[in-house]
Formats: C-alpha cells, structure tokens, sequence
C-alpha cells in the first residue's frame, strides 16, 4: 500500500510554484471565507464583530477555497 502511495505521489501532476499571484488568490479566498463564517453563530470570545471560531474557521475555510482556487486557475492555464 505505502509502494502505490508513493508511486502516485511520484508521477501526479506537480502543484504551482508559490508567486505573488498565488499570494493574492489565497488571501482573498481566506477573506472570502472570514466574511463567509460572519453569518455563522457567534459563539466564544469576540474580537470586534466576529467570534474567535468564526475568524479561526473561516481562515480555514479560506485556506481550503484558495487551495482549490489555485488548483484549479494552474490547471485553466489562468495562472
């Protein structure tokens, strides 16, 4: 099992370099995702609007759409 993992591993398809456009997708999705987890339940201590889970969770959330965004712009050929 751990042989095949690798040997996928070995021959998929190599991710974008980290540039300041990637920089910029993924900063804007995590504030897409801030914004996103705003009509969340506020729930815990507040740091101005938001509650301290809503910022962790949608920075995370923001981190998997840019992840996605950048995934997906690299293989349109946009980026």
């Amino acid at each position: 099992m751990l042989n095949a993992t690798l040997l996928l591993a070995a021959i998929g398809p190599r991710s974008q370099e980290w540039s300041p456009t990637v920089a910029i997708v993924m900063s804007v999705c995590t504030v897409l995702g801030i914004l996103a987890a705003g009509v969340a339940k506020k729930a815990g201590p507040m740091v101005g609007s938001f509650s301290a889970a809503q910022i962790i969770g949608g920075a995370s959330f923001g981190q998997l759409i840019g992840v996605g965004a950048t995934l997906g712009l690299t293989r349109l050929g946009i980026i």
